[in-house]
């Protein structure tokens, strides 16, 4: 498992985003740290992926209401030894939704390199097992999120949602805080909406996600 092109992806985020300098290192330390870093074994914490995902008309996006943690999320999941972050957001994408293929939507960086939109390190509780698996201490995701764009409206459920539903974009301040969204939530789709601002001024570009990046 090769951490050096995730160590330089980070680079490459920290350089557009120096106010995020805290989340950063926090990524970065574990990933120097922890060769083992992309397996969901790496404790107390491991890498993960995920997607804020646009409508092909840029103006609704996607949620999944998490069957395990009961809560609107983004489209995510863990690395499970991947060490490409868009290709781990590119597959929980296409996997929780029947979506694809997807368009990666970057800022514009030298050598068309795709830049994930956020970083962010959150806990997840401790769930004991049942009769479905065993359960898992709590532990850290180190999450590194990327802005896509889907081909076509149709989703499919998969049997890690209760549901998936597309939102309007004009719904990010004022139904996801009633839905129990989180700050880091809330966080990403203001980026993703800045994102689009730039991608309309030329400052950002989309990307064919089949590359797997």
């Amino acid at each position: 498992m090769h951490r050096r092109p995730l160590l330089e992806l980070l680079d490459r985020y920290g350089e557009h985003h120096p106010e995020e300098a805290g989340r950063v290192a926090a990524v970065r330390g574990l990933v120097e740290s922890r060769p083992e870093c992309f397996l969901r074994s790496c404790l107390p914490g491991h890498v993960t992926g995920s997607a804020w995902i646009l409508s092909p008309d840029h103006r609704r996006f996607l949620l999944t209401h998490h069957r395990k943690l009961d809560r609107w999320l983004q489209l995510g999941g863990h690395a499970d030894g991947e060490p490409r972050v868009a290709a781990v957001a590119l597959r929980e994408a296409e996997e929780e939704s029947g979506q694809g293929p997807f368009a990666i939507l970057s800022a514009r960086h030298p050598g068309g390199v795709a830049l994930p939109i956020d970083v962010d390190v959150h806990a997840i509780p401790a769930r004991p097992g049942d009769a479905a698996g065993p359960g898992e201490p709590a532990h850290e995701h180190h999450d590194v999120r990327f802005a896509l764009v889907a081909s076509r409206d149709a989703v499919r459920l998969s049997d890690e949602s209760h549901a998936l539903r597309w939102f309007e974009m004009t719904e990010l301040e004022t139904v996801l805080p009633s839905l129990g969204a989180d700050a880091s939530l809330l966080r990403l789709g203001r980026k993703a909406r800045a994102l689009l601002a730039e991608l309309a001024a030329g400052r950002a570009a989309l990307l064919p996600g089949g590359l797997r990046p």
